[in-house]
This record gives C-alpha cells, structure tokens and sequence, in this order.
C-alpha cells in the first residue's frame, strides 16, 4: 500500500514549486526540533513539564498548521480523506496534551508530500536535461562562408558545418568530408561508426574527428532527438495515476469515530471514555506503517548505491516479472577494450603494443584510447613520435625512432603499400563487434589488436540471481547490429534478443510485453533509452556511467553500476511489502482493541495515549529490521585497483 501525497489533494494549477517544496522541508525540520526539545526538556529536567509543553506546542503548532489548513480546504470541497485524519490524531493528541505525539505525526505526514513534490520535479527535469544535449547553435553555409545561428532556425536543405567535438545540430546528409561518430547516445551503437559522403546523420551525435558538410533533412522536434523527447513526453503521460488506497478507506474511518464518539457521549455523558476513543483512535500506527517501512527501505538501498526517487517504485518491484535491458553502457561496459593482441611470428606482444599505442597517443578516436589506457596499465612507456598524420576513418602514420609506423585499418596499410598476406591471421568477425587495428612497421604487418566493447563482469551472474528472484522474462533490446547482440547475449545466457532497435522500436517492445500482462522493468543508460526508461512499469537508469536523460526518466539509478544490485532490489521490495503488511496488522490490533476498550471505560485517556504510543513504536521497530537487507552486497563491491600492478612489461589481455 502506498501512503503519498497524504496532505491536500490539490488542483492541477496548485502545484508546489521546488522552491517552495524546499521552504516548507526547512520549516517542517525547525518544528521537529521543537518538539525534539520538549522531549528532551522532560527527560533531563524532571520539575520543567510545563517548559517541555511549550517547546513541543510550538512544534505540533508549526507542523500541524498546514495540515489543518488542508483539512478545511478538503472539508470545503466535500472531500473527506486522509488530510482529516490526520487533523483528528493531531486534534485528538493536542485534547489529552500530548503535544509530542501530535507534532510527530505532522512530521512524517509532511516529510511524505515533500518527497512526491521533489519527485515531480525530478520529471520535469527528464525533459530540459534532453533539450540541453540539442546544440542551440549552428554553422550554416551561405555562399561558401559560415555564419552562426541558432539550431531551432535550421531549415531542411540548408548546409551546416560540423567540426570535430561538436554535436550535429540536426539530422542529415553527409555531401563533403569523412569522419567517426559516436552514435552510442541515439542509436546505442557501441562503436563510433565511420561516415563519409551520402550517408546519414543524426541530431546529438558527436562528430569525433574529421570536418562535415551536412545537408539538413529534419531539423527541430522533427530529428530523431526531438522524436526521443516527445515520446519520453508520451510516456509520462501515459502512466495511470497510483491509486490511494488508504486515502479511500479514510473517507469512512474518519466520520466513523466522529460518530463513535458522539454515541458515546449521548449515552454515557462520560467525557473520559470520549477522549479516550478519540487519542486511541488515532491511527499513528496505520500512519507510520508505510513511512517508517520506506525510510527503512531507502537507507538500505542508498547503502549499496541504489538511488529510488520515486518512493512507489519500492512496492512495485516486488511485482516485476520481466525485465528489458539494453546492451551498451548496461550490460556491456560501453568502453572499447583490448581484447585479443596477435603478433607476427618474432614480435612480443609489448613490443605491438609499444608501437601502436605510440603511434596512436594523439590520436582522439576511441580505439587510440584503448591501446594508449593498456599500454599505461601493462606499463608499457610510449615512445615519441615526428610526422604524425591522422586520415578520419582510416589509420595514422608516425614516424618513430626513424621507423615508419602505420596503424588502421585493413585497407589503410594495403593503400601504403603493406603486402595484403597479413590478413590471414585474422580470426575476428568484425560484424560481432569486434574493430581491428593493424599495426605495420616499415612496411612489414607486425601483428593486430581487436577491440570491443566488453561485457560487465557480473552481468551473466546478475541475470541468473534475477530468474532465480522470479523474473521469468529477461530480454535485451540493443541498437546495435544483429551479430553483436547476438554474441553477448549468448556470454551473458539471455535467451531473448532485439537487436537494430531505435528508440521508438524499444518503446513498442516494452509496450508489447507489457500488453501482455508482464510487469516490466526497463534497464538502460543512454539518451535512445529514455523512452523506454519512461514507458516501463519502473525504469533503472545505470548512474555512474548513464546520460543525465537516462537518470532523469528512470525511477531508480543504479549509482554504482553494478547489475547485483537488481536481484537485491526486487528482495528489498518484497521485503518491504511484507513489513507494511504486518506494521498494517499491528496498527489494527491496537486500534481495534483500544476503541473496545475505551468505549467500554476500561481503558482511561492516559492509558489510550500510551497504547497508542506503544502501537507506533513496535512499527516502528519493526521497519528497522530493513535497514540491514543486503549486507550481504558489501563485500562484492569492485575495489579500487591497487597501485604498482602496472608494472608488467608483457600486457594482460583479456580472451576474446
């Protein structure tokens, strides 16, 4: 059961600002210090109740004000919840002079509404994140020369410029200049793809090495980028609003212990049995069960790295039965890696390494950075390079210690004048995803390098501990081409795979399954998941490595990365749900027990104060028991790498 927005249900133009959500935590923290202090004043001070009563007046005054003001808000309206309620337990405490208990539960009915209003704040944030990675300017090309302008006056057929580093400002076509681009952030691509004259482009992608000429095809919220937006909006809107099931039960609790009361008083005249049936009913417990369960729950989950802003998502994973990842940056590490070196007969693989990486260091494309970063971990010292020379989509040619060095592509060495033999060797399907280096020293192949993106390394163990916890679908719906998924879905055993999906094919996908009675949770970091981030029953967002688009459409972000931390969230839910449902137990014990009671006079007001406090303390012992789920997780948290392990002269490849 979900206990949110348990203040005023307002109207749509009533929405609460961040700023103002931020104003009312600041006071709802300075009225629980006054009631804190009257706590405290009576327990360090025997003779000063009378102090203690006033610091904890101004506390429940503080904290309850806004409360009542809601109350009547509803009352006029003709509604009759939760907001009433609560007035009651307030009204009810402040009657027997047990400020404390009054001020406690404004406390946690006001921490619950601040929590829901930041929540939708962080919704809005989803959209202007999105609208940021858009360049808001563009290099247009009239008569030859470049002049600036803004990237929402694009018009399809105009030619802009896109220099290296730059974001392309709108979809189109490449009519001069080659290049690489990262396309990882919209298609899920997970290598940068080589472009050249006639092919198409993408708003948001990053052009990473040579100049581009782009003819304009769609510009504005028609680019793909644009389409991504409109569907996150699409998403969003489409999700059902969470019933309040408790708020509805309210509506009839309320006016029954009024009634109750009132019976009381017209047959027993007895004042006491009255109040006593008003503080008795006040359902603290039934008002902490869920909080007190979600707080618990929460500090658990930021302990090990999970971020959940929408605290709902805590009851529903429990239900999830299928989850939907993507490949790129999820259940691969979205990083090119060495992951087979293979040099020539003669040729160690340190000194391949030596020369290639060498020949690369000033180089931006991905795959340099790979062999420069294991070059520095196998400690491998580079070695300087003269004439250094880039071709974009091609190879690199340097001169170092007098030898010529050439590094690229198959074809790059052939057109240098490299014997065409060295291919053989080549075991690699680069189809699979694998980019392949070839490093020639003075005209001679001295060995390759293949590259790929690698898989996390607790992927395949996390998607077993996943079925074992009750997922009984899992699949992966990749950008990327049909061999490459294929390929890691079957290290990883995920038995169903999508693959040259974009970002409207992995909405309809999620849509699908969800047609078909799944609940689904949708697993991804980059900006052509936020849709299906958003379409999904909860979306989990990979923080430490995701786009902040990601991030913000999701419901939970996965801080540290590490897919462990699924299996554990689905036990944490399910756990959760079990304690609500037994604080919820508890709560009804009590309340129904102490009415009888009261109404019967064996129970007076200080004796109903007490069980009611009683009630509220075994709950909230009771959620406390969740702070110490996933212990277990700690020790499998990866380490930072020891210093001195580079110190190898022959690098540690992984096998491919």
């Amino acid at each position: 059961m979900q206990v949110t927005a348990l203040l005023s249900q307002q109207d749509e133009s009533d929405d609460i600002s961040l700023e103002k959500s931020t104003g009312r935590l600041g006071m709802t923290f300075i009225g629980l210090v006054f009631v804190l202090n009257g706590f405290a004043i009576e327990l360090i001070f025997e003779s000063s109740e009378a102090i203690a009563g006033v610091s904890a007046f101004i506390g429940a005054f503080v904290l309850g004000a806004p409360i009542l003001m809601n109350s009547i808000k509803d009352l006029r309206r003709g509604q009759y919840g939760i907001n009433e309620l609560v007035s009651l337990a307030i009204l009810a405490s402040l009657a027997s002079g047990d400020y404390r208990t009054a001020g406690v539960v404004a406390f946690f009915m006001l921490i619950a509404q601040i929590i829901e209003t930041r929540t939708a704040a962080g919704a809005r944030a989803s959209i202007e994140s999105l609208i940021k990675l858009t360049p808001t300017k563009a290099r247009r090309l009239v008569d030859g020369k470049e002049e600036e302008t803004a990237a929402k006056d694009l018009k399809v057929g105009d030619i802009i410029r896109v220099r290296p580093g730059d974001n392309v400002a709108a979809d189109g076509v490449i009519v001069n200049g080659q290049s690489t681009l990262n396309q990882a952030n919209v298609t899920g691509e997970s290598l940068p793809v080589d472009k050249k004259d006639g092919e198409e482009v993408f708003a948001g992608t990053i052009n990473l090495t040579g100049a581009l000429d782009i003819r304009v095809s769609r510009a504005g919220t028609d680019t793909t980028l644009g389409r991504v937006r409109e569907l996150i909006l699409m998403a969003e809107q489409s999700k059902l609003p969470i019933m309040r099931i408790m708020d509805q039960y309210m509506g009839y609790y309320t006016p029954l212990v009024l009634t109750m009361a009132a019976l009381i008083w017209v047959f027993t005249a007895d004042l006491n049995r009255v109040i006593a049936v008003l503080v008795v009913s006040c359902p603290c417990a039934f008002i902490l069960a869920t909080p007190s369960a979600m707080v618990a729950s929460l500090s658990a989950a930021a302990r090990l790295g999970v971020l959940i802003k929408n605290i709902g998502d805590i009851e529903l994973a429990a239900k999830i039965n299928a989850f939907v990842f993507d490949k790129t940056g999820t259940l691969t590490s979205g990083k090119l890696a060495v992951a087979r070196m293979a040099p020539v007969d003669g040729v160690k693989p340190a000194e391949l390494l030596k020369y290639g990486a060498s020949a690369e260091q000033h180089s931006n494309h991905p795959v340099a950075k790979a062999l420069v970063n294991l070059a520095k971990e196998a400690g491998v010292d580079l070695l300087e390079t003269n004439e250094f020379n880039e071709t974009a989509g091609r190879g690199i040619t340097a001169d170092i210690g007098g030898a010529r060095i050439l590094a690229g592509r198959a074809k790059w060495l052939i057109d240098n004048g490299v014997p065409e033999q060295f291919q053989e060797s080549v075991d690699l399907d680069e189809t699979e995803g694998f980019s392949i280096v070839f490093v020639a020293k003075d005209g001679k192949c001295i060995g390759w390098c293949g590259l790929r993106d690698q898989i996390r390394e607790e992927a395949s163990e996390a998607l077993l501990d996943l079925q074992e916890a009750g997922a009984k679908r899992i699949a992966m719906v990749t950008g990327d081409r049909k061999p490459v998924a294929t390929r890691v879905a079957g290290e990883i055993n995920c038995e169903e795979v999508v693959a040259d999906c974009l970002p409207q094919n992995k909405v309809e996908f999620v849509k699908k399954v969800k047609e078909g009675g799944w609940k689904v949770a949708v697993v991804g970091d980059g900006v052509n998941d936020a849709p299906a981030l958003a379409s999904g029953d909860i979306g989990i967002a990979m923080g430490a490595a995701g786009s902040e688009v990601a991030i913000h459409s999701a419901t939970i972000a996965l801080m540290n990365s590490d897919l462990r931390r699924l299996p554990f969230l689905i036990r944490l839910s399910r756990a959760t749900r079990n304690v609500i449902n037994q604080n919820f137990m508890l709560g009804l014990v009590f309340i129904t027990g102490g009415l009888s009671l009261a109404a019967v006079g064996y129970l007076n007001p200080i004796v109903a104060a007490i069980m009611h406090n009683a009630g509220s303390i075994l709950v909230i012992c009771n959620s406390a028991r969740l702070v110490r789920q996933g212990e277990e997780l700690e020790p499998f948290q990866v380490p930072d790498a020891p210093p001195g392990d580079s110190a190898e002269t022959e690098p540690v490849v992984q096998p491919a």
